[in-house]
């Protein structure tokens, strides 16, 4: 069979095949006969990125010149150097001819929505001069700048931000290095330091202007010498990428056009979507260098991304008209942003009297309304991250698990911020070697909030602040703490025993004190004396006695212990087994008629069981005493607001099945792969700001004390033969329990390889 073209499609397959009928642009559909079968198959456009064919000549007379020669980047990333037609005679995609020796195909068809990128080869600058705005000596003179800012060295910024002669510096590093004061590999920052010329801030001034300059591109450099406008520079780059450009004040985006990308999504990526219709939109950016523009854009909406060009300026009062975006000054945004907040800062309530910090100053609002809309929006942890001199202080939050930047501040409030968290913190202001713990206490709305404040020193003489919000609140009940059935039932039946010992294991921040608290709260009756100990005291309950213990002046979990066996306890708690001398005591103590509870820091149930053997307990107490490990792992949930069922297809089937195990997805009776199967999938909406996700969910790994899993503790058995038979007895392990829940459509596959192993 004779081969006609190689189809190109867009996830990078390649086919020689032959052509059923003439081509014809207009169509949107290719019939082509296959080489090995002989059978006929049509390949809509939609699937393809181009076809280059094999034979013939350009139905388009495409002359080979240096104005359209261009780089054509297909979805894939695979690269074509092609000579275009001027201009495209068919909405669906251009012609093309190869540029270049050895190339089997004659000419190409590239589809539109197929391509990533196209750029001219002709350099921003050339473009510029052939439109008759600067000259040949204009861009002489911006490269050799260009040059001298890639190859400046540091010696030379400082000498001009410190006022200092080249040749003294010259000669203090000449003297230092032979006299042996300073190692030749030194940095020639640190000797100046050291020689008492300069200050580390003026340094790490030198290192970000020598980095600026470095990254400069050549339009940037016109402008700032005055020879071209930004427009002019868009302009140009719009043309040399073949987008259009487009005046932002003539346009009126629709409802619909502006409800695709929420308002976080437009304010980071700085984008405007004008244009849009059921595939795809257009968004304009000033920016149409970016190659990530594009790639996150069609990630988030899974739509066709078409750029446009416009000047920041437009696309920034574009936000602020139709977003509702109030920008001000660093400060006084956040501020206007936040409204007032009725919120006090007070000291540890052991102290003596409680010290009301007042807001007497815009830095100490300012400070307090941070850590306010943290707690607001659900954030377990804020990170204060100063950048390297004049570098924006960041502010990120962490909300399910995941960072992200919520506020970036202009670097001269940096010291005035951190000095702040120290004063209210009680730390020492004035170190700023060594790391600082302290806490905040704050109230608001009636409620008691905790801080929990680490202050790092990092490079650059800056010191990094993060505080873990430590909200009080109340147990959640069993049944909203998304157990599966089967673990649920299981779980149940393990609290209702008179004594013996549960534990609930992970990593930090996987919810272990939250479930042990639910589990609690569900036996917690007037007739039962419950003692906890625990650091710090998160979630509160009537009818618990609660301890906080304090490990700097000698009050440990160990401590705590001792002292609740003799206090009539039914029902005890401990927060964290952080050595063998806790672990024992509270197996002995489980051993006597009461029921413990605790934590550890390990991967899986089965694992938990073997560590503890090995840090010293005793095989036979220990598995007298256990009654069950609840291994768990948290993962974000797809936002209920937009996520959207799919069928999925038999390859993903099959990934979810072989991840769950074949012989124990029968056993469970999971669901078979029927067309009316199917999945969630995220999307992204406002309320879950672009990401598809909103919120997480448990896995749980329940291990069982029955009597076979006891028999094989005494035994001290390894780790996988211990997970085997707790299989066999029942238990689904974490992964097991995240793949029910995508066919669930709580979350996704994604999430359950993110968080098991």
């Amino acid at each position: 069979m004779k081969k006609d073209v190689i189809l190109h499609c867009k996830n990078g397959q390649k086919l020689e095949v032959g052509l059923a009928r003439p081509f014809h642009c207009e169509e949107n559909e290719l019939k082509v006969i296959m080489a090995e079968a002989g059978a006929q198959l049509s390949f809509h456009f939609d699937e393809l990125s181009g076809i280059l064919f094999l034979n013939g000549s350009c139905p388009n007379n495409v002359a080979a010149s240096d104005d359209n020669l261009e780089d054509v980047v297909t979805l894939d990333n695979t690269q074509y150097l092609v000579h275009t037609e001027a201009a495209g005679k068919c909405s669906e995609g251009f012609y093309a001819v190869p540029a270049g020796e050895g190339i089997s195909w004659r000419y190409a068809f590239f589809i539109s929505n197929g391509i990533k990128m196209r750029a001219q080869k002709r350099e921003v600058g050339r473009i510029l001069s052939d439109a008759g705005l600067i000259n040949d000596t204009d861009i002489g003179e911006a490269l050799n700048i260009q040059q001298k800012l890639r190859t400046r060295r540091v010696g030379e910024i400082i000498a001009e931000t410190a006022n200092l002669k080249q040749e003294t510096i010259e000669k203090t590093l000449e003297d230092s290095i032979n006299k042996g004061d300073i190692p030749r590999n030194a940095r020639i920052g640190d000797i100046l330091v050291s020689a008492g010329l300069v200050t580390p801030e003026q340094v790490e001034i030198a290192l970000a202007t020598q980095k600026t300059g470095k990254g400069k591109r050549i339009g940037a450099l016109l402008i700032e010498q005055g020879l071209i406008s930004e427009e002019q520079l868009l302009q140009a780059l719009a043309k040399k990428f073949r987008l259009r450009m487009v005046d932002l004040e003539q346009v009126s985006p629709s409802h619909e056009t502006l409800s695709i990308l929420p308002k976080g999504i437009v304010n980071k990526l700085q984008v405007f979507p004008f244009e849009s219709s059921s595939s795809h939109f257009v968004v304009a950016t000033s920016a149409p260098t970016d190659p990530t523009i594009t790639d996150n854009l069609r990630f988030i909406t899974n739509r066709r991304v078409e750029l446009a060009v416009a000047t920041a300026a437009q696309i920034m009062a574009a936000i602020d008209k139709y977003y509702n975006i109030q920008e001000a000054s660093p400060v006084d945004s956040l501020i206007g942003e936040m409204g007032n907040v009725d919120a006090t800062v007070e000291e540890d309530e052991q102290s003596q009297e409680s010290m009301i910090v007042q807001p007497d100053s815009k830095m100490i609002t300012f400070v307090n309304q941070v850590l306010i809309d943290a707690y607001k929006k659900g954030a377990s942890d804020i990170h204060f991250e100063p950048g390297i001199g004049k570098e924006p202080f960041t502010i990120r939050y962490r909300v399910d698990g995941e960072c992200y930047i919520a506020h970036r501040i202009d670097s001269t409030h940096k010291a005035a911020i951190l000095s702040r968290l120290k004063i209210i913190s009680e730390l020492d202001i004035a170190e700023r070697r060594r790391p600082q713990s302290g806490k905040i206490m704050l109230r608001y709305e009636g409620r008691k909030i905790e801080y929990r404040l680490e202050v790092t020193p990092t490079i650059g003489n800056q010191e990094d602040a993060v505080l873990r919000i430590l909200a009080a609140s109340k147990p959640l009940p069993l049944d909203a703490m998304g157990f599966s059935s089967p673990n649920l039932i299981k779980f149940r039946e393990i609290l209702a025993k008179p004594y013996g010992i549960i534990l609930c294991v992970g990593p930090t921040g996987s919810g272990k004190t939250t479930s042990l608290h639910s589990a609690l709260g569900h036996i917690n009756t007037p007739v039962r004396k419950i003692w906890t100990a625990e650091d710090p005291v998160e979630i509160t309950q009537n009818g618990l006695r609660q301890v906080q213990v304090h490990p700097k002046i000698g009050f440990n979990f160990s401590d705590a212990l001792r002292s609740f066996l003799r206090a009539d306890p039914d029902v005890i708690m401990i927060g964290e087994m952080r050595d063998p001398e806790t672990a024992k005591i509270a197996i002995e103590a489980s051993l006597t008629g009461h029921l413990v509870f605790s934590t550890l820091h390990t991967n899986s149930a089965p694992e938990t069981v073997v560590r503890l053997i090995e840090m010293g307990m005793d095989p036979y107490n220990f598995s007298d005493a256990l009654l069950g490990v609840l291994a768990q792992r948290l993962a974000r949930k797809l936002c209920e607001h937009c996520k959207k069922p799919y069928h999925p297809d038999r390859e993903e089937y099959d990934e979810l099945v072989h991840g769950y195990g074949k012989d124990c997805f029968a056993a469970h009776k999971m669901a078979d792969y029927l067309p009316e199967l199917s999945f969630m999938k995220k999307e992204g909406c406002e309320k879950c700001g672009g990401t598809g996700y909103k919120g997480r969910i448990a896995f749980h790994e329940l291990l069982l004390g029955t009597k076979m899993v006891k028999d094989a503790v005494k035994k001290s058995t390894g780790v996988e033969h211990l997970r085997e038979l707790a299989i066999e007895e029942g238990m689904r392990t974490l992964r097991m329990d995240g793949i029910l829940k995508v066919f669930q459509g709580i979350t996704d596959y994604e999430q359950v390889n993110k968080v098991c192993l």
